[in-house]
């Protein structure tokens, strides 16, 4: 695990966004995993004005969503697919048929979830995951308990993930309660993970998953036997590490 440490979060958007557009000139054709939530948006931004003013090239990237709330559809301005639209696809020069997400309305998730892991197998596994970091250790929907062999799946979410996303929908009682969501292992199969993460209040969970045990009350720590892993901080997110980084 390599781990950086920026002053702010600006630096750390630009850094992650030059690693992706690395990633995209050394494989044009590069499967990158997308990552939702305040964190990745920087880094978004700044893929987006690469794209516009140094023409980084899009066309052929192959994109898999992290995660998606059940029972929103595409068109809901809270799914991730229309936070992914604003913030990313709609600036850049990717193809519509390469991009793919978990589909909120599905009839049966588990089945849609197995079909998931299989779409990413068959486009050769995914070569680039941005990731963040829930306050309680978690990455993507894979919250606290989650088993570290668990593949995609239908997820519950907690009380504090449902308290952490209100802002988003207004009310706490309108947070979805389940969403599907790429699961710890297939997340460990991703070839490089480059994961995220700004500010104070993400601080405990930094330290825990960077120095604590591995364990499944903190899923990201599966990330510390990852053979590739990137970690950029800003200083408040790393400012409970005790080690010198």
């Amino acid at each position: 695990m390599k781990i950086f440490i920026k002053k702010t979060y600006e630096e750390l958007s630009k850094e992650a966004a030059e690693i992706v557009k690395k990633a995209i000139q050394a494989k044009p054709n590069l499967v990158l995993g997308l990552a939702s939530g305040g964190t990745p948006q920087g880094c978004y931004q700044e893929l987006s004005r690469m794209h516009k003013e140094e023409g980084l090239d899009f066309s052929q990237v192959i994109c898999f969503s992290l995660d998606e709330y059940l029972e929103l559809s595409f068109n809901d301005p809270n799914s991730y697919y229309h936070f992914y639209r604003e913030n990313l696809l709609n600036h850049i020069n990717i193809q519509f048929r390469n991009i793919h997400f978990p589909d909120g309305l599905v009839d049966n998730p588990t089945e849609f979830s197995a079909e998931y892991d299989k779409k990413i197998k068959e486009a050769g596994g995914i070569d680039l995951q941005l990731l963040g970091i829930g306050r309680d250790g978690h990455l993507g929907f894979n919250e606290p308990g989650t088993p570290l062999d668990a593949r995609t799946h239908l997820a519950k979410l907690t009380n504090q993930t449902i308290e952490d996303n209100a802002r988003f929908f207004g009310k706490k009682e309108y947070v979805p309660k389940f969403v599907i969501t790429i699961g710890p292992q297939t997340i460990f199969e991703v070839k490089k993970i480059l994961l995220l993460a700004s500010g104070g209040n993400k601080a405990d969970a930094v330290a825990k998953f960077i120095e604590g045990s591995i364990t499944p009350q903190i899923t990201a720590s599966i990330l510390q036997k990852h053979p590739d892993t990137i970690v950029i901080l800003d200083e408040a997110a790393a400012s409970k590490l005790k080690g010198k980084y």
